[in-house]
């Protein structure tokens, strides 16, 4: 079924049928309970050389017996001499990031047809280019008013080319210099308005400079041919003309709107282009759909642009055969040669070839005679003209006036090549290839890591793991108008207590004993790698703040002949990038040590609660996992105590002291005025309660079995918790499990305002506002006691989760939600979140400050948390899934020399009651060039920045606004690439930036999220959830949430157990003959082709026909071949990467349930208005030219 035809979509997280529960929540995935705890951190003592390591922070799992292990002094450099830095890492400039995608090189591709040789005209054209432009395309442009849909867009249609089924980028290398060219044809079934090219990542080469180190992707043209489209696009206006005068020339294949490059740094001694170099544009060749009339910017045709090629320097010898020949002079000439990662029109009939990113040879010297190089994104093949481009492209208004000849015959509508353009599998399996294999040593300061999607393992040299800390840029401006006018925002993603593998080192604890951490005396930044001691060790310069500060004489160590303290690599803080101090009582609330942590679960007990299960999993679930409390060391049980509490309309308090034969129930019904009607036996240890707490526990499902009682109260149930926490003087965790509307009278009684008929009006944004400001004040009392709410939804209906939702989010809490709970096939899903939720490490009571170093400052925050002043982070808990995202301003000039500082120090209390500091160090490179800046950039950390802002940004603009100004601020960044850093060329390309190819793919798919543009059927609860879940989500999460993952089964392998490359998310990637898998980090779909091979169907589901599987299965059977047994671990191995666990639902081709599945193919138009990846990217290719002229 054509994407573009379908009925109005079933809501993807509504209740299609009875097996579709809300938004899965991934949870607690495969690793549950990872077996064996890690060893504890022994404490550090004075500067030895050997050190205990801290105990890590991350999984444990279920206790072992056994005296615990003693370590050894483990020596504390992890590394061998040769292979430190010694301190702060080297001020050099870092590697040069090759270009994210792999060089392509054009192959020789056979053109079908003559290819007439047509010399290359120098100098003046028999008749004006612009006349020869419309010749070719058989229109006047010139004569025609521009037509509404504004500049730049004239339809053109072009003959339908047979498709070409070539691998969309191949990745041969051959020898360096031409750029990479994306695009050979594939029929598709979306039609889409011409796109403007795309933008690849590096610029070409610097004026007259030496090639950069890494190039522009080019992409070939960007339409293709396609197969004629059943649904006409917005755009399209009429049966396109066809070209008369020319021999037919064969279509472009490529893209047809705009032809794309990315670039690498600009080679401006190429000279101008030739007009016959891009995708013909009205002005510089055959107008094309999406160029339009000539563009004011470019003067006559050509005028402004010199001699066609001649300033272009001689051909490249490893470039191929000079382009002269690739097609008649004007307009008619594919790729614009100068340019690397240029998308350019294919030739007629070719895929274009691999192409090589990296450019070799000297940079052509300007004035000189002769044929232009092919930089990137030319082909190196000899091209033939191009017969005969016909009218408007489909789906483009008309702008130039029809073509003067009769149409003998329709032409095919084409569009843009989807393999023509960026693909985000490509960057990815590339990434993997080039960075995958050997240990990211973060030694060297502003080298950007390998890609979430990329497994690596991180050795610390001195600053952050990427697991802790993930930048935007890694060459950042050196000043406010550098940083102004490229517009790429300076953000870091900071996950404080990430989790880490197996094969690394948690962070080495560092006990300064009484005098506690050594910090500069005037910004108080901590002791870390960028400290310089100076005066032979007797004091130490701050790398934040230049201050110098007295080393305390207990502190005291010589230095080297280097400089360095001779003690460097004995002190983590002095080597490595992440680590902790224990503090002292001054670091502690009232200048005492806290006490040990506590639990409180509130349980609903209302009709709802009881009658769809709930309360007797919960219950059930609790007797065991009581025993898995979070701990430090494994061999000691955790000294983090319990309490119990129910409610309907009014509260149950459990007493379950240890002498009691049987729990007691004590009622409070005066909610208005919370209290904890008892203090001693409410809060007790598991262990030695442990008979009265699960008679109570078995108790509570019978005592309210019958229960007719439908209303509840949420306010006084979070006021409850917190003073009994109050009157225990502890911090601790609020775990409440909860169904409905709090609409029983009490206070934070909340109203049913659930209206459809704001969605897309400037009143929407109240909707994710609170309704009452009561939970602010409530979250604010919870963050000053230190007390963190989680909260288990299990609506049917309407809940408000934008108010509801407020405490968790302000107090660093989670929110889990099970529309439409139904134990058998949701208790999977629920008790694995809730699992993972209860025994995950956490910190309690936690301050988050980050320093920077002079000439920058943060000046914003996003995530879960609460602040009282600009600075402080405070976090009531916050736990190892939960990031921080701040971003940064200039306030000075920053250096090349010194790069750019930030220093994340956290204070928390620990699981087992300690208060420690974590503290993680970064630096980055600054540049005074904006190519370097383009050069550095992470589009992954980029696109959670902006979905962060975007999503915070809906509470006090309409959406359309925020869609408005977020794809604004893309076309600023790319248009600021274009004009700055690459080389000149027809302004048909889009040329893009090599690391930010994928923006426009991504940022479209934030874009059209059910947060910014939802579909009728998604509930506003569904809307605001995920806008509260992606605002703590760090960036590996972020990527698979908005790009997901679509993988192949029919290819898995099941020798290798290695997963089979995914596919783009696309409903034309999909062969109904396969099965595929799809995760986004909330749900796991499994898409069975309705002609999947008999026994590809008997090895998942133990039966060969189509017909007999079951739709509403949520595990897969454990049948005994290895496919089905690869297939079930690989569904586990990717549930225990997320957080939450993913129900899995299995969706067979034409079910209802597909367009559920379907909502997930971003690459693909939607039904609410989202735009398909092809149509999005000549918009935006359509704003860059708009904003550039």
């Amino acid at each position: 079924m054509n994407v573009n035809q379908q009925p109005h979509m079933a809501s993807p997280y509504g209740q299609p049928q009875p097996g579709y529960q809300g938004y899965p929540q991934p949870g607690y995935g495969g690793d549950n309970v990872p077996s064996g705890y890690p060893a504890q951190y022994a404490p550090y003592n004075g500067p030895g050389s050997a050190y205990q390591q801290g105990p890590p922070q991350g999984m444990r799992g279920p206790p072992t017996s056994g005296a615990p292990p003693v370590s050894g002094a483990q020596n504390y450099s992890q590394f061998g001499q040769g292979e430190t830095q010694n301190g702060p890492p080297p001020m050099v400039a870092p590697p040069q990031r090759p270009p994210v995608s792999q060089p392509y090189t054009p192959g020789a591709v056979n053109l079908p047809g003559p290819q007439p040789p047509y010399g290359q005209q120098y100098g003046a054209p028999p008749v004006s280019m612009q006349q020869m432009t419309n010749q070719m395309a058989s229109m006047q442009v010139g004569s025609t008013a521009p037509s509404p849909a504004g500049p730049g867009y004239a339809p053109q249609s072009f003959p339908q080319a047979p498709p070409v089924s070539q691998p969309p980028f191949s990745t041969a290398q051959v020898q360096p210099g031409p750029t990479q060219s994306y695009g050979h044809p594939l029929p598709s079934t979306q039609p889409s308005f011409p796109r403007p090219p795309l933008p690849t990542s590096q610029p070409s080469a610097f004026p007259a400079g030496p090639p950069p180190s890494s190039t522009p992707s080019q992409l070939p043209g960007v339409m293709q041919p396609q197969p004629p489209v059943s649904q006409p696009s917005p755009y399209h206006s009429g049966p396109p003309p066809t070209s008369t005068g020319f021999p037919p020339r064969p279509p472009f294949h490529g893209m047809q709107g705009l032809p794309m490059t990315s670039q690498g740094p600009p080679m401006a001694s190429q000279g101008p282009p030739m007009a016959s170099q891009g995708p013909p544009m009205a002005s510089h060749g055959p107008p094309m759909a999406s160029h339009g009339p000539p563009m004011a910017s470019h003067g006559p045709p050509m005028a402004s642009q010199g001699p066609p090629m001649a300033s272009q320097g001689p051909p490249m010898a490893s470039q191929g055969p000079p382009m002269a020949s690739q097609g008649p002079p004007m307009g008619s000439q594919g790729p614009p040669m100068a340019q690397a990662n240029h998308i350019l029109p294919t030739q007629p009939g070719m895929p274009p070839g691999p192409i090589n990113t990296s450019l070799s040879g000297p940079p052509p010297q300007p004035g000189m005679q002769g044929y232009p190089p092919q930089q990137n994104g030319a082909f190196g093949q000899v091209r033939g003209s191009q017969p005969g481009y016909t009218g408007p492209y489909p789906g483009q208004q008309n702008y130039a006036a029809p073509s003067t000849a009769p149409a003998p015959a329709p032409a095919a509508p084409k569009r843009l090549d989807p393999d023509s353009i960026p693909s985000p599998i490509q960057v990815i399996e590339d990434d993997k290839a080039n960075k995958g294999s050997e240990p990211f040593t973060t030694g060297v300061r502003g080298q950007a890591p390998p890609l979430v999607t990329t497994k690596f393992q991180v050795k610390d040299q001195g600053n952050a793991s990427p697991r802790y800390i993930r930048c935007t840029a890694y060459n950042m401006p050196c000043n406010s108008d550098m940083a102004k006018q490229s517009q790429v925002p300076l953000a870091a993603v900071i996950k404080p207590l990430a989790h880490l593998p197996p094969d690394e080192t948690p962070p080495y604890l560092v006990d300064h004993g009484e005098s506690g951490p050594i910090r500069c005396n005037r910004c108080k930044a901590y002791m870390c790698p960028y400290m310089q001691f100076i005066e032979g060790g007797r004091r130490f310069q701050c790398g934040f703040c230049s201050c110098v500060t007295e080393v305390p004489p207990h502190y005291f160590q010589h230095l080297d002949h280097t400089g360095k303290r001779v003690d460097c690599y004995d002190r983590p803080e002095l080597s490595m990038g992440s680590y902790e101090f224990m503090t002292t009582v001054d670091y502690c609330k009232n200048n005492k040590f806290p006490q040990p942590p506590a639990f409180i679960f509130l349980i609903d007990v209302s009709y709802n609660a009881v009658k769809n299960g709930m309360v007797g999993i919960v219950c059930q679930e609790l007797k065991t996992l009581l025993d898995y409390l979070p701990r430090e060391n494994p061999d000691v049980e955790s000294n983090i105590r319990v309490g119990f509490v129910t409610y309907n309309k009014v509260l149950h308090f459990y007493n379950v002291k240890a002498s009691l034969a049987q729990p007691q129930m004590m009622v409070v019904s005066d909610v208005a005025d919370m209290f904890v009607p008892l203090l001693d036996g409410f809060l007790v240890n598991v262990s030695e309660s442990r008979v009265v707490i699960e008679s109570l526990l078995d108790q509570i499902p019978e005592m309210f079995a019958d229960t007719r009682e439908t209303e509840t109260v949420f306010g006084p149930v979070i006021q409850a918790g917190l003073e009994a926490l109050k009157a225990a003087d502890c911090v601790g965790k609020l775990f409440v499990f909860h169904s409905s509307l709090p609409i029983a009278e009490a206070p934070g009684k909340l109203k049913n305002r659930e209206d459809k008929k704001l969605v897309g009006t400037d009143k929407e944004k109240s909707l994710f506002q609170p309704q009452v400001s009561f939970y602010n004040t409530l979250a604010k009392e919870c963050v000053a006691q230190g007390c963190c709410v989680d909260l288990f939804l299990f609506p049917n209906q309407y809940v408000d989760v934008a108010t509801l939702g407020v405490v968790p989010t302000s107090t660093g809490g989670s929110i889990y939600k099970y529309t439409y709970f139904q134990a058998p096939s949701d208790q999977e899903r629920f008790l694995n979140d809730m699992r993972r939720d209860v025994q995950k490490q956490m910190g309690f009571d936690a301050v988050m400050r980050v320093r920077t170093s002079t000439g920058i400052r943060v000046t914003d925050f996003f995530g879960s948390f609460f602040m009282s002043n600009t600075t402080d982070v405070e976090l009531a808990g916050l736990d190892c899934d939960k990031t921080v995202t701040v971003e940064f301003k200039h306030d000075d000039k920053l250096s090349e020399e010194t790069g750019a500082l930030m220093q994340c120090a956290v204070l928390y209390t620990s699981c087992s009651g300690q208060r420690r500091l974590r503290i993680h160090n970064m630096a980055v490179n600054c540049c005074s060039q904006l190519a370097d800046l383009y050069r550095n950039c992470e589009t992954d950390t980029i696109i959670n920045y902006f979905a962060k802002y975007a999503y915070r940004s809906v509470l006090s603009s309409p959406t359309k606004n925020v869609r408005d100004s977020l794809m604004n601020q893309c076309a600023q960044i790319l248009a600021c690439y274009r004009k700055n850093c690459a080389s000149p060329s027809s302004a048909g390309q889009l040329i893009l930036p090599e690391c930010m190819k994928l923006l426009p793919v991504y940022l479209n798919c934030v874009l059209k999220s059910d947060v910014l543009q939802p579909g009728a059927d998604v509930s506003l609860d569904d809307r605001a959830y995920l806008r509260q879940l992606v605002s703590t989500m760090d960036v590996a999460e972020s990527h698979v949430f908005f790009y997901p993952c679509l993988l192949p089964l029919q290819k898995l392998d099941v020798e290798s157990m290695t997963l089979p490359m995914a596919v783009r998310d696309s409903e034309e990637r999909l062969s109904r003959g396969g099965v595929y898998l799809l995760e986004n980090g909330l749900n796991i779909f499994l898409w069975v082709g309705v002609n999947a091979q008999q026994e590809l169907l008997q090895n998942i589901f133990g039966t060969p026909a189509f017909s007999q599987i079951d739709s509403n299965m949520t595990s897969l059977p454990a049948l005994d071949n290895p496919f089905s047994k690869s297939l079930r671990e690989i569904i586990e191995s990717i549930r225990a990467q997320r957080s939450r666990y993913m129900k899995l639902m299995v969706v067979k081709q034409e079910d209802k349930l597909e367009l559920i599945f379907k909502h997930f193919l971003v690459e693909d138009k939607n039904n609410n208005g989202g735009a398909s990846y092809v149509d999005f990217l000549c918009h935006m290719h359509k704003e860059i030219r708009q904003l550039l002229s």
